[in-house]
């Protein structure tokens, strides 16, 4: 090969076209060599992996309560509306305070004052004006939702939204949740594997997915002569749900 090469350089022409040839020839000269070399094996590096799902979840009785509750006051001009519903919303408060419930656990979720219309035969009359107060209360004793509820009614409250329960450390609970989804899915990837013959190298990734809370639906029931609402909050359940790829050997 090499006399050739050199066979094709000496009848280069000689002229400004020559040094172009020369990088032409030795370009294809070192072609020729790298062409005559065996070619490198190709090392395959996959690891073998298993991949699985892990899940878990955790059951509390809530221990905080929230009661969202509307005050509506209605009249023919909006001055009288706005004032009712002010003097009405402070007596609604004022049982709240009568209840043991501090002052910062109430807040005001949305105030409104609107016009209200009657339609007849197509034509809008207008009728008066209604001014609405709504704020939630939090409740620390969750015992005590029903009790409240009842109070606040008899104050002045025209409805009530409902009772949402919830967990004081809810982010407690859905990170112990994730750790046993995890620790599920490691006891599956150990079982995948030893099936497989093999054993567990390293955690390669592992992927969650937002914990999932599952309140149960509130049951309210009037008990007794008096007829008290009484309020089972039942259980919150807080589920994970994992996936995890693990490298086996």
């Amino acid at each position: 090969m090499n006399e050739h090469i050199d066979r094709r350089i000496r009848v280069l022409p000689k002229g400004p076209g020559r040094g172009l040839a020369t990088v032409l020839v030795s370009t294809l000269a070192l072609i020729g060599v790298a062409s005559a070399q065996e070619p490198t094996a190709v090392v395959n590096n996959a690891v073998p992996t298993v991949v699985v799902s892990g899940e878990a979840s955790i059951s509390r009785a809530p221990d905080v309560a929230y009661l969202t509750l509307s005050i509506e006051s209605r009249a023919r001009n909006p001055r009288d509306a706005q004032r009712q519903n002010a003097e009405v919303s402070a007596g609604v408060q004022k049982q709240i305070a009568a209840t043991g419930i501090e002052k910062d656990a109430v807040r005001t979720l949305g105030l409104w004052l609107e016009q209200e219309f009657d339609n007849n035969n197509g034509r809008r009359t207008p009728r008066g004006f209604v001014a609405r107060n709504t704020l939630e209360v939090k409740i620390e004793d969750v015992a005590r939702a029903g009790e409240t509820a009842d109070a606040v009614v008899q104050a002045g409250a025209t409805s009530l939204s409902g009772i949402r329960f919830d967990l004081k450390d809810r982010g407690a609970v859905e990170r112990e949740a994730l750790r046993l989804a995890v620790a599920d899915a490691r006891r599956r990837a150990d079982a995948a594997a030893s099936g497989a013959g093999r054993s567990i190298d390293r955690v390669l990734k592992i992927e969650d997915s937002r914990p999932e809370v599952v309140v149960p639906r509130m049951m309210m029931r009037a008990e007794g002569a008096s007829a008290q609402t009484a309020v089972e909050p039942g259980l919150i359940e807080v589920r994970a749900h994992v996936t995890l790829t693990a490298a086996m050997k």
